[in-house]
């Protein structure tokens, strides 16, 4: 009665502050496998809360858009409030500081930090609640009332979806795989401070910031495919680079900017364009089986981001064991290897959605 998607947001937003607040606040203040037992417990909890917010809100944007062009701008609009987020809980650093000079201990100090920006985190979460009236902004077709087993059997059975969800699982074990192996392309193979890591990936966020605009511009005159495929292009060629990073003839922290800069621009892409494109596919498969399921498109979208995210981690893990360390370093080097594959698969994969079809097919729907 209240909407499909808005009451699971408001239930899961406070629990999903909470729980990341309890992953910085062990039950012992001592070495203790019974730490280690909270923090499993406490992160499947909090992935759980996030994943019941994260996919309706999704969702809604599928619901709110009426024309591709919408359903692009909210897409924008979404990853620059994700980008502002990030920037916000850059601040945590800044904050702890200002708490330990206040006179709370070091640990007490980060926990504060983390508290506040959890709150804001857990207000923010809520504003829909108070603004958005699904009944009068997000009226769609009639919720699908196909069993689960087979509305996902459906899902990726759709012929535009499979080749978006594989290029996007080859996207997100890349991205994993940079963002996990950052600090030692860092400390590694440039030599630098580890302190450098996190201006480094603020600066990737805010150029991708800067680049939103032009991508939603572009986006809108041509094609969304293309952009995408040129992302992975790029993002490939910049791991090329991975493979030698501490050996070109300038400065090693250099090195480092020009490598986030470059990725800033596949980042940006990739940021707002799978988004969109997939409301299109959700609103395609809607307009043409007469059965609104956006969720599960976004949920299932969400599932193979989790394990492509997986894949990449162990992926990065397995290659340390060829070497990590200042002059034993092939593995974080193999990595870079491993990146210019798996964007050149993404890459390959994604020439195969047929967008000019599905616009055709979507455009003729619209029309009935």
């Amino acid at each position: 009665p209240r909407g499909r998607r808005i009451p699971f947001m408001t239930a899961s937003a406070v629990p999903a502050a909470v729980l990341t607040l309890l992953m910085f606040v062990p039950p012992l203040t001592r070495l203790s496998g019974w730490n280690i037992v909270w923090l499993l417990g406490v992160q499947l909890l909090l992935y759980i809360a996030l994943t019941a917010y994260v996919t309706p809100a999704f969702s809604l944007v599928a619901d709110l858009g009426r024309t591709p062009a919408e359903r692009l701008d909210l897409a924008t609009w979404t990853s620059v409030a994700w980008a502002f987020g990030i920037v916000v809980a850059a601040t945590t650093p800044f904050l702890s500081t200002v708490f330990n000079g206040a006179g709370l201990s070091t640990v007490r100090s980060w926990q504060a930090a983390v508290a506040v920006v959890c709150a804001i985190a857990a207000v923010t979460m809520l504003i829909p609640r108070f603004t958005i009236d699904e009944k009068v902004w997000a009226v769609r077709d009639a919720p699908g009332q196909t069993p689960f087993g087979e509305s996902l059997r459906r899902v990726f059975g759709n012929r535009f979806f499979r080749f978006y969800v594989a290029a996007d699982l080859a996207y997100f074990c890349g991205l994993m795989i940079i963002q996990t192996g950052l600090l030692y392309y860092v400390t590694v193979l440039l030599e630098l401070d580890e302190e450098l890591t996190g201006p480094l990936l603020l600066l990737m966020v805010v150029v991708a910031m800067v680049l939103y605009p032009i991508v939603n511009s572009i986006a809108k005159k041509h094609s969304g495919k293309n952009l995408v495929v040129l992302a992975f292009a790029i993002a490939a060629i910049d791991f090329v680079g991975v493979i030698f990073l501490g050996r070109y003839p300038f400065a090693n922290w250099l090195e480092a900017v020009l490598l986030i800069v470059i990725f800033s621009i596949p980042f940006a892409i990739l940021s707002v364009l799978p988004g969109w494109i997939l409301t299109d596919i959700a609103e395609h498969s809607a307009r043409t089986t007469g059965e609104a399921s956006a969720a599960m498109f976004f949920a299932a979208r969400t599932f193979m981001q989790k394990v492509s995210q997986t894949i990449g981690v162990i992926l990065f893990a397995l290659l340390t064991s060829f070497g990590r360390d200042i002059g034993d370093d092939l593995g974080i080097r193999l990595s870079g290897l491993a990146g210019v594959i798996l964007y050149g698969i993404a890459a390959a994969l994604f020439l195969g959605y047929d967008e000019n079809r599905l616009q055709e097919e979507l455009e003729a729907a619209s029309r009935v």
